[in-house]
Order: C-alpha cells, then structure tokens, then sequence
C-alpha cells in the first residue's frame, strides 16, 4: 500500500504565511518527478508551529493536489489523544489514504501509555494508521513488543522507524512478519532497512532529490542492491547535510535554490548560517540538482 520512496513535505511559507500556490505546485513538481507517496504535516512540514486551521489546510491542499495518483499519508499526531483523534478523523474526512501517528511528546508515557494512546486513535477513527518512533524527539521509544501488540490492532498497518537502531527493522519484522509495513524515517538507513526486510522510506531529502530517491527506492524494492549502493554514495552528501541544522532549514533553503519556494521557517527555528547555506549549495551543486529542477 504504502511503499517506496514517500516524501515528508516541507511546508511553504511566505514570510509567515502559509504559502498555498508554492505547496501545491511543490506537490505536482514532486508526483512529476516519481515520488511514489506524500506525507504532509509531519516534522518537516513544521506541524508543531502550524495552527489549527492551517494543519487541516495543509492536509486538504496535498490530498487536492495529488488528486488520487499518489497515497497521501496525513501527519495527525499529537501529545493528546483527543488531538490526534480530531486530526486523524480530519484527514479520513477530507481523503487521505493514511495517517501517520508520532509517539506522543513531551509526556514520556510508558508502554502501556503508549499503546493505549494509539488503540484509541485506532478505535475512533478506521484509516490505515503508521506508527512513527522517533525517540530523539519524542524521548520515548516504542519497544519491539508494544510494536507487536500494535500490529495486532488491524488498521495499523506499519511503523515508520528513526530509532537509529540498525537492527531494529530485522527484529520487528522477524516479531511481526513480513505483511507489517517498515518505512525508514532516516534517509542514511534507507539502504540497510531496505537491506533488512524495509518497505521504503519517508524521506526528507526526497523534497529536494525527489527523482534520484525515487529512482534509489525502486532498485532496492527490486533487490539490485549494487545499483541502490551506487544511489546512497551520491545522495550521502546531501542526506548530512539536511540535518546540519534543524530540519526542515537545510531542506527549504535547498528548495529556495532551486526555485521551488522561499526559505523561510517560523519560530523558534530560524534562518540557517551562512556556513551552512554554503554546505547546501555546495552538497545539491555537485549532485546537479539545480539543473533538474
């Protein structure tokens, strides 16, 4: 349902507003170039500074824009329950063919916490549902045998992983089995997920390289593992580069350069260094992704 290369869509803004003409045309750009699915409104897309009304806006532009001919995969997280539950039946409303669900923030619930926040998510509204565990920023970490009493819940359907955890994949799916959908959530572990049983990836690096990472997700679906290893040594540089500097300000001002939108990010993240800005242009340069834009 939901595999290869799946882009988390950076948001436009345009001084602080919302900038819906760069999104939706950011959104074409990105089916044009092969993204084989959409998540708007996950941590790239700046969903914690976004309002209410902005977040569902977001959602409904991609969905719009997408128009069926790729999955959209809605970001409908939240530290409350209740949130996530009005975002999740949000986005089922308006059409999304999925959501993503963070591990709730800031709480640092237990495991029974943790599971019984995404049962009920579950239970409230019928949409396939993707776990997303992020410790780095949510400071909780979903272990292996939560994850295997999610499974069992049948509309969540799949996990996507920035553990860090290199093994972490192999032991969910060797936990679960094979028909539990493992997205990477870090562009660098695409190649060893995929490697170790993964589905795909929900890429950062795919807003600016959508093309090169869809084209990397489609040898290493196919088992050409010498030709996905060929695509990792070139896109390596710019996956580092990404995360420099808090995401998505490495990414938006990479699609800036490119002309896709304007780089700007709301508070508290600020402009990127000039340093960094260098490191950018250098990283997309050398991988000539200013042509192909």
């Amino acid at each position: 349902m939901f595999r290869g290369s799946i882009t988390a869509l950076i948001t436009p803004f345009k001084g602080n507003e919302l900038d819906e003409t760069a999104f939706s045309k950011f959104v074409e750009w990105q089916i044009a170039q092969g993204t084989h699915g959409l998540v708007p409104v996950g941590t790239t897309g700046e969903s914690p500074t976004l309002t209410r009304s902005e977040h569902k806006r977001v959602i409904e532009l991609c969905i719009e824009a997408a128009n069926g001919r790729v999955p959209v995969i809605a970001g409908t997280g939240s530290n409350n329950t209740l949130d996530a539950i009005e975002y999740t039946q949000h986005a089922k409303d308006v059409g999304a063919d999925g959501a993503l669900i963070v591990a709730p923030y800031y709480n640092k619930p237990s495991q029974e916490g943790l599971y019984q926040h995404y049962k009920a998510i579950h239970d409230a509204v019928e949409i396939p549902i993707i776990v997303y565990n992020i410790p780095g920023r949510s400071t909780v970490d979903i272990s292996v045998e939560t994850m295997v009493r999610l499974a069992k819940l049948p509309n969540i359907v799949g996990v996507k992983d920035a553990t860090g955890d290199a093994t972490r994949i192999s032991r969910q799916r060797a936990a679960i089995g094979d028909d539990f959908l493992l997205l990477s959530g870090d562009d660098p572990m695409a190649l060893a997920s995929a490697a170790n049983g993964g589905h795909g990836c929900i890429s950062v690096t795919s807003n600016i390289a959508p093309k090169l990472c869809s084209e990397f997700q489609v040898a290493c679906m196919s088992g050409d593992f010498k030709t996905a290893l060929s695509y990792q040594d070139r896109l390596l540089a710019v996956h580092d580069v990404m995360f420099v500097e808090p995401n998505p300000g490495p990414a938006k001002y990479a699609a800036s350069l490119m002309g896709l939108c304007q780089p700007d990010v709301r508070l508290p993240l600020i402009a990127i260094s000039e340093g960094t800005r260098q490191s950018v242009e250098a990283a997309i340069s050398k991988l000539g992704l200013l042509e192909m834009a």
